[in-house]
């Protein structure tokens, strides 16, 4: 079968409602809900959407991810590193091996696209 060159992406999937692996809950009991929107054949590329309450999850990452942030506001605290702090309409990369603190400071939701196997 082939797929079509162009695919909309749109909340368009079921929301699976459980912590992502890699995932920890370290302060709080933040929940989290994953829309996946798109997957490269092999599953190497994953495109969706994610949204999570607050408090604070530690994150050990093996994938690399581009995030839009649509709407709420996260600190993320990378080991040794100074915090970055992130808001609505902000972009960014977190890079494979990350391993660190996400702490959800108002609800978000994100867009997200993750690169395995790199």
């Amino acid at each position: 079968m082939t797929r079509n060159p162009v695919s909309k992406i749109g909340l368009n999937a079921q929301p699976k409602e459980t912590d992502s692996v890699g995932w920890t809950k370290v302060e709080g009991n933040p929940t989290m809900k994953t829309w996946v929107e798109y997957t490269t054949d092999g599953g190497s590329t994953v495109v969706g959407w994610w949204e999570a309450t607050p408090g604070t999850y530690r994150q050990s990452s093996e994938a690399w991810e581009f995030v839009h942030l649509i709407d709420g506001r996260i600190v993320l605290t990378p080991d040794g590193e100074d915090p970055v702090e992130v808001g609505p309409g902000d972009a960014f990369v977190v890079e494979k091996g990350f391993k660190g603190t996400w702490k959800i400071v108002e609800k978000v939701r994100k867009h997200f696209v993750i690169r395995r196997n790199q």
